[in-house]
C-alpha cells in the first residue's frame, strides 16, 4: 500500500493506493494555518487514521509547497510560510518511525498525471498548475526531475516571455520581482489584470463566467491570458520538449485553454510544428496527493 500526503493551504490530503493505483481511501483535515508543530500532527494522524481504517502499514509521499533546500534540507520557496526553515522530512520521520519521500506539490501533480494520468506512456511531461499560484514540474521516463538546486520545473519565477510595451516591468511578484510568470498566469493575476484595464475586481471565476456571457472586457482579459500561457509555455517547450503538457489548478477548467493556446503558441515556438498536447489534468485536485503516493514506485 502507498500512502499519499498533500499539504496545502487550507487542507491536508491523504490517500491510500494499491499497487495498480487504485484508491483503496482518502482522508483530509484542514491545514492548521501558521502552525508548524500543529501541521506535523495533523500529517501524522492523517497516516495512521489511514493505517487503523486499512489494517495495512504503508510507504509514505508527502507533496509539499515549496522544495526542500539541497544545502540546508529544510523547506524554502514555500507560501506555507510556518514550513520556512524548517527540517519537515526529518521531523515528520521521525515521528512516523519510517523513512519518507517528499516533493514539491507540482512535481507530484505531474508525477500522477504522467503515472496513469492524462500523460500515461508520455517520455517527458511538464506538469503545470495554475490557480492561487503558478506551479510546474517535469517528468523524464516516470521519474520526477528535481534539479541540482531542487527547483526544476519553477517556470512561474521566470520573466514573461516577448512582453509587450504595456506588460513592462510588470506586476511585483511575493519573490520581490516584477513581471514574473505567476503574476500574469495565476488567478490573483487575471483579477489584477482586468482590474487594471478596466477598473472592475471580479474573481477569475467571475471572469470566466461574465465572457461566457458575451462581457467584453472579460472577453479580452481571457484573451490576454491565453496570449500570455501560449508565451510561457512556448518558453517550456523551446528549452525541454515536452511531449504532453497537463494543466491543473483552477484555471485549468477553462475549457478554451485547450484549443487556443496551441493555436497561440505556434508563433513563439522555434519549431515548423509543434506536436507537444496541452491536455486537462485526468485527476483533478487528486493528482497532487496521488503523485504523492507515486513517489514510492
Amino acid at each position: 500500500m502507498r500512502i499519499g500526503i498533500d499539504v496545502g493551504g487550507t487542507k491536508i490530503e491523504g490517500i491510500a493506493l494499491d499497487d495498480n493505483g487504485r484508491e483503496l481511501l482518502r482522508r483530509r483535515v484542514p491545514t492548521p494555518l501558521g502552525d508548524y508543530q500543529a501541521t506535523l500532527a495533523a500529517m501524522t494522524g492523517l497516516v495512521r487514521d489511514i493505517e487503523n481504517h486499512s489494517g495495512q502499514r504503508g510507504s509514505v509521499g508527502v507533496g509539499t509547497p515549496g522544495a526542500i533546500s539541497h544545502a540546508t534540507g529544510r523547506i524554502k520557496n514555500s507560501n506555507s510560510q510556518c514550513l520556512i526553515g524548517k527540517p519537515l522530512r526529518e521531523d515528520l520521520a521521525a515521528l512516523l518511525g519510517r523513512e519518507l519521500r517528499m516533493a514539491n506539490d507540482a512535481n507530484c501533480f505531474a508525477l500522477s498525471e504522467a503515472t496513469d494520468g492524462a500523460a500515461a506512456g508520455a517520455e517527458l511531461v511538464f506538469g503545470v498548475i495554475i490557480g492561487t499560484g503558478t506551479g510546474g514540474g517535469i517528468v523524464v521516463h516516470g521519474r520526477v526531475l528535481d534539479g541540482i538546486n531542487g527547483i526544476a520545473g519553477e517556470w512561474g519565477h521566470n520573466p514573461l516571455p516577448w512582453p509587450l510595451d504595456a506588460e513592462r516591468p510588470g506586476p511585483q511578484c511575493y519573490c520581490g520581482k516584477y513581471g514574473c510568470i505567476e503574476t500574469f498566469l495565476s488567478g490573483p493575476g487575471v483579477t489584477h489584470d482586468l482590474a487594471c484595464a478596466s477598473g472592475r475586481s471580479l474573481s477569475a471565476e467571475e471572469i470566466v463566467q461574465a465572457a461566457a456571457y458575451g462581457d467584453s472586457a472579460c472577453i479580452a482579459a481571457l484573451d490576454r491570458y491565453e496570449d500570455r500561457l501560449a508565451r510561457g509555455l512556448a518558453g517550456v517547450i523551446n528549452v525541454i520538449d515536452p511531449e504532453v503538457i497537463v494543466l491543473g489548478g483552477g484555471l485549468s477548467n477553462i475549457a478554451r485553454l485547450y484549443s487556443n493556446v496551441p493555436r497561440l503558441w505556434s508563433r513563439y515556438v522555434f519549431s515548423d510544428r509543434v506536436d507537444t498536447r496541452l491536455v486537462p489534468a485526468k485527476y483533478g485536485d487528486s493528482s497532487g496527493v496521488r503523485g504523492a503516493a507515486w513517489l514510492w514506485d
